[in-house]
């Protein structure tokens, strides 16, 4: 008696997402994936496996965490840099490159000019250029606070320091708190009483430090675009504007950069250095519109929300990577210069998101 035939193999059809390689059943499933992940060409990825990670601390679990990815683990231990998580292109130049991405700690400033009491204002360094051709400008900004209250428990600004891209010290002075200070914390700021007899008044700090983000741009333009004003770069900046006194855009703000200093112009140098790292990303060029509105609409409704549900089904998965979108503003961005016919009519336009 012949033997039955077996039965066709059915070969089950798996949907794999071109920038994280997950794998799903259906088309539909890959779809709404897409829609949820915000891939981008603006996410850290695998130098060896191309696949896209959240972020860098996702990236540094894919290659060296507790179950790292076997092939691409192997050729990050031979050639990779375990600070910025590149593939280096021998083992031999593994050991320059670390020498030069190592950020090098801030020359602390003379004890002479910090402590003279007087303020330093010199804005001869800064550019008055137009930031839709080469970008905005950056100003590093950090505060040193004292306490106020009966328990000294109250933030009371008493010291503040900018400096521009180039780590000139741009706005540099001691700030007169508007109570009584109950505890200097000498230990941790350096600040002792006769440093604040003459210093200078809060109303006038903020004004000073306005006028140079500002950068002659007026309230309107500023709120909408930026315009000429200068970003602002730093550590928990809520904190040290709402010491201040102080509002400014939240667009204009690259913040929430750690550093570990207790020096206003070591930190604003630190913080200052690492905006200028993760802005120098090579990554590829996104044309944005001419306001936030476009930009909202480029980025969303004409990728997935323009689209219907059969129409993205249709699409490849490389496809769908292609009309993905970041949910945050990429601080690469703001060094973008547009040239050529891919950039007429258009300028840098703003994210009005906040980017850790």
């Amino acid at each position: 008696m012949d033997s039955e035939a077996d039965p066709p193999k059915i070969i089950a059809t798996r949907h794999k997402c071109a920038a994280c390689y997950k794998q799903y059943k259906k088309k539909e499933h890959l779809v709404e994936h897409m829609k949820v992940s915000y891939h981008s060409v603006h996410q850290p990825k695998c130098g060896i496996c191309q696949k896209h990670c959240k972020s860098f601390e996702s990236l540094r679990e894919h290659i060296t965490g507790p179950l790292p990815k076997g092939h691409c683990s192997k050729i990050f231990a031979e050639r990779g840099c375990d600070l910025c998580l590149k593939i280096i292109d021998s083992p031999a130049a593994v050991s320059e490159h670390k020498r030069m991405c190592c950020l090098l700690a801030p020359v602390p400033l003379g004890n002479a000019r910090v402590h003279s009491g007087e303020p330093v204002l010199d804005t001869s360094s800064l550019s008055n250029g137009d930031a839709n051709i080469r970008g905005p400008e950056a100003v590093a900004m950090d505060c040193e606070m004292v306490g106020g209250g009966s328990d000294g428990t109250l933030e009371l600004c008493a010291r503040v320091c900018l400096i521009d891209e180039d780590e000139n010290v741009i706005f540099h002075t001691y700030v007169q708190p508007q109570i009584p200070v109950t505890d200097y914390r000498y230990e941790i700021t350096g600040i002792k009483e006769e440093h604040l007899h003459d210093a200078m008044p809060l109303c006038d700090v903020r004004e000073r430090i306005l006028e140079i983000l500002y950068n002659g741009e007026s309230l309107g333009r500023l709120r909408l675009d930026g315009g000429r004003a200068r970003l602002l770069v730093g550590h928990d900046l809520d904190h040290d504007l709402d010491c201040l006194r102080m509002n400014y855009p939240d667009h204009l703000l690259r913040y929430d950069i750690q550093s570990t200093e207790h020096d206003p112009y070591e930190d604003s140098v630190s913080v200052m250095r690492l905006y200028k790292r993760m802005r120098g990303q090579d990554h590829p060029a996104e044309v944005v519109g001419k306001s936030i509105a476009s930009f909202y609409t480029q980025n969303f409704i004409s990728g997935f929300g323009s689209s219907r549900p059969t129409e993205l089904e249709k699409m490849t998965p490389e496809e769908l990577f292609e009309i993905s979108r970041s949910s945050y503003r990429c601080w690469c961005l703001d060094s973008k210069q547009l040239t050529g016919a891919e950039g007429r009519g258009a300028e840098w336009a703003p994210w009005p998101q906040r980017n850790s």
